[in-house]
């Protein structure tokens, strides 16, 4: 009886203990999916309905120009006006500039492939390679200075060669060409990027520093003449000795000077020639440039530090006109900030000469630049940068940094308010100047549209996120993106703490608003914008900015789904159902 009992006992607690785990399954299959749903977080949700393409998009379109250039969409914005120096300009030429191009002798250009490359600049101490391609204009405008270059060097033993960089792709491809011309510098095999001026005589002088000892002796009269004569802008130190620490300051100094030769000289007489008195103290030196300022004599420190901050300063003309030649020198200079005169042709006899007289009053802290509007291939451009446009003359102060800034003057030029204008200048008085298309009457679409002059308004607005993409009109990514952005802003435009924005980049600008490319969409995160705003890495597509979106936003929001979602959302067999009890209904009736 209790060997009975003692069995029955165990059976009963087993099948409690059974019992009670079956029971712990069931309540945890049961738990699971709410669970499941509590836990889900923003990536389990449902965005399907932000990929379907039936939203009828009512954001204002950006206005596409027909003739559109989309081949070239990743245009680098004008944002920095360094780039001026190296326009890409059409490079058709007519048939009788084509005859002028033909007339000179290249027949010491070394014409180099792929195949014999590396074996010819193994064997040559110093070799200038440009890569070109044949229907570049700046190639063509270049050939007949490199040229004559390449005629003048070969006595220096330095051979000029060029290379059809559309031809010997992999080449080009190895040495990183990105356009043309390129041009390089190699010194028992190794390279650096000439940037100088394209014309013979910067090139000759430029490899010239290069090879030579950086400074030349003149000891005759007869070695002056032909100096003066030859050169467009020298420096000449007059010293006691060509031998010593003087020598080797100016020697210094003229290896970071690139644009111009160096000499030095003990001779009174050759000192004279160059307009120092020959019972002047030693050392003395002169800056001589062909221009209307054409003696600049220093008379600081005789280091090298102090020597080339004094050329630096003064190498320039008073007014120097912009060319893409002279672009180069405007922006390596440690002046950083200039004065621009537009205008065009029928206007300059009458306001450069003023301009010009405000030049000397500022040499050394501000250079003065003159832009022909008329000039179809380089002065209209940046004209239209800055904004310049009408056929009156105007004067724009500009800070070529990395944060540029432009200054409109206002009133009548003259030389006292130009005097005016450039002391506020150098003090930082000035209000700076954004261009901007007129701020719309209506903007009440679901892509907001931001100007120059509203930014500050919607941009950066502390209480909202805002996403803004910058645009151009002619860009074949911009249009391809537009119905994505436009469909982006139709779902979230019932979210109050969101924007979003779009804002025409070749006709506004705005410091926290810089292109890098069209387009370039930024993300302005609310109650943070004094910093640099996020730039969108994400996929342009709904979903995906969508995400970015919510991840970076300061302000949570929910995206409320589209009613229709909910019937699209039902399996068939419901669907199926509400039509047989709709159609009973309607047999009812």
């Amino acid at each position: 009886m209790s060997v009975n009992s003692s069995l029955t006992h165990k059976m009963t607690s087993r099948l409690i203990l059974l019992l009670s785990l079956v029971s712990l399954l069931l309540f945890s299959v049961l738990l699971t999916p709410s669970l499941a749903v509590a836990g889900a977080d923003d990536d389990d949700e449902d965005l399907s309905f932000l990929e379907t393409d039936d939203v009828n998009d009512d954001a204002p379109e950006h206005t596409f120009p027909t003739d559109t250039f989309s081949d070239d969409d990743d245009f680098d914005d004008d944002g920095d006006f360094e780039n001026y120096d190296d326009f890409e300009v059409p490079s058709a030429f007519d048939d009788e500039k084509e005859e002028e191009v033909a007339k000179f002798d290249d027949k010491d250009v070394v014409v180099l492939t792929d195949r014999n490359f590396s074996d010819f600049v193994e064997d040559n101490k110093y070799v200038m390679v440009e890569f070109y391609a044949p229907w570049c204009g700046h190639c063509k405008e270049l050939a007949p200075e490199y040229a004559a270059a390449a005629t003048e060097l070969k006595a220096e033993n330095v051979p000029l060669v060029k290379v059809d960089a559309t031809v010997e792709n992999e080449l080009a491809e190895n040495y990183e060409v990105q356009g043309f011309p390129t041009i390089y510098f190699f010194i028992d095999g190794e390279h650096k990027t000439y940037s100088g001026q394209r014309t013979n005589d910067a090139i000759v002088t430029w490899i010239k520093k290069k090879i030579g000892p950086g400074i030349y002796n003149i000891t005759t009269t007869e070695d002056a003449e032909r100096v003066l004569t030859s050169g467009d802008k020298v420096v000449l130190g007059f010293l006691e000795s060509l031998v010593g620490p003087e020598t080797e300051q100016l020697a210094a100094a003229s290896k970071l000077e690139d644009d111009l030769n160096f000499y030095q000289t003990t001779n009174p007489n050759v000192a004279k020639l160059f307009n120092i008195e020959g019972t002047l103290k030693r050392p003395a030196l002169v800056l001589l440039k062909k221009e209307e300022e054409k003696v600049v004599h220093y008379d600081g420190q005789f280091t090298k530090s102090a020597i080339v901050k004094f050329v630096s300063a003064n190498k320039l003309p008073l007014v120097t006109v912009f060319t893409r030649e002279s672009g180069a020198s405007i922006f390596s200079s440690p002046i950083k900030k200039q004065v621009l005169l537009f205008a065009r042709t029928n206007d300059t006899d009458k306001v450069f000469p003023t301009f010009q007289e405000a030049a000397k009053l500022f040499k050394g802290k501000l250079i003065f630049v003159f832009v022909n509007m008329d000039d179809e291939e380089v002065g209209k451009p940046v004209s239209d940068y800055f904004g310049a446009t009408g056929d009156s003359p105007k004067v724009i102060g500009y800070t070529g940094n990395e944060n540029p800034r432009k200054y409109i003057f206002d009133g009548e030029i003259t030389v006292e308010k130009l005097k005016a204008f450039g002391e506020d200048f150098l003090v930082d008085k000035l209000k700076a100047f954004h261009k901007s298309d007129p701020i719309p009457e209506d903007n009440e679409g679901d892509v907001k549209i931001v100007v120059g002059n509203n930014f500050d308004d919607i941009v950066l607005d502390e209480s909202k996120d805002v996403l803004l993409e910058i645009y151009a009109p002619w860009c074949g990514h911009c249009q391809s993106l537009e119905p994505t952005y436009n469909k982006l802003a139709k779902h979230l435009r019932d979210i109050e703490s969101l924007v979003i924005a779009k804002m025409d980049g070749t006709t506004n600008e705005h410091p926290q608003g810089k292109a890098e490319g069209f387009p370039t969409l930024l993300f302005f995160p609310a109650g943070n914008k004094t910093v640099d705003p996020i730039p969108i890495d994400a996929d342009r597509t709904v979903v995906a900015l969508y995400k970015f979106i919510k991840k970076h936003a300061t302000i949570p929001f929910k995206l409320p789904k589209p009613a229709s979602s909910t019937t699209t959302s039902e399996s068939p067999e419901a669907k199926e159902g509400a039509n047989v009890e709709s159609s009973n209904e309607k047999d009812e009736l």
